[in-house]
């Protein structure tokens, strides 16, 4: 009778959705995730160095800014996150008003910024130089904020795509979780969406090494558009009333 029990556990366990991530959509997840990492490494490797998926970052170098007398420093930051912020708030509107009963509206809004920020940065820079100007990238931190906005509940966004120290933190946490009696999906889901936006991270930096400036702006924009059938076909509908405010 024990191990009937014992198996049916295990068999139920395995039905389990992962900790944390919409039921069957964590393909999408890691395939964002990944765009998300491909991104921040895209701007980071043909800029001065600025972030566009760490906010953290940019909110220490605002305020650390003025203590060095670095203030075109602090500026930038506040500038992008800034943009961020602006990206987050322009596809939730959107989701709101146009795309409520959709998935797919992060992956446009991104797609468009990128679009654009290639245009702007052809437009400033016309030497087909493999840096990126601060124009375009505030675009590109626009992009990342939007596609944050891809699994929203009750109004809020679900998984954090870009969002590294709390998904670290989660896994973290699931790990313990696993260890004092839980499944190992307590944490396969945060491990796998950190491993995804590392590989996106991995390949656009092996990519920066053979494509930069506008270029390298116009192989994100092609790759989040190839999101968009894959937002609104197939498992999303699956999970779309899940997900969705």
């Amino acid at each position: 009778m024990t191990v009937t029990t014992e198996k049916t556990g295990r068999d139920l366990d395995h039905r389990r959705p992962l900790r944390g991530i919409p039921t069957g959509a964590m393909p999408l997840v890691a395939f964002l995730s990944a765009l998300a990492g491909f991104i921040g490494a895209a701007a980071y490797t043909h800029s001065a160095g600025y972030f566009v998926t760490f906010m953290t970052g940019n909110t220490e170098r605002a305020v650390l800014g003025w203590f060095d007398n670095d203030r075109l420093l602090a500026v930038g930051a506040l500038t992008l996150l800034f943009s961020f912020g602006l990206g987050v708030f322009v596809a939730s509107l959107l989701r709101r008003r146009m795309w409520r009963n959709d998935h797919y509206g992060a992956s446009v809004v991104t797609t468009v910024a990128l679009a654009v920020a290639a245009i702007v940065d052809y437009a400033l820079d016309r030497t087909g130089g493999q840096e990126v100007g601060f124009i375009p990238i505030s675009f590109v931190a626009f992009a990342v904020g939007a596609l944050n906005t891809a699994f929203v509940k009750n109004g809020e966004t679900a998984v954090p795509l870009s969002y590294a120290t709390g998904t670290v933190v989660k896994l973290s946490q699931g790990i313990e979780s696993h260890v004092s009696g839980g499944s190992v999906r307590d944490w396969l889901g945060y491990g796998l969406q950190y491993a995804a936006f590392a590989g996106g991270a991995l390949l656009g930096g092996v990519t920066s090494l053979v494509v930069g400036g506008e270029l390298m702006l116009i192989m994100a924009a092609g790759v989040s558009a190839a999101v968009i059938p894959l937002t609104s076909t197939g498992r999303a509908g699956r999970y779309r009333t899940r997900i969705l405010s």
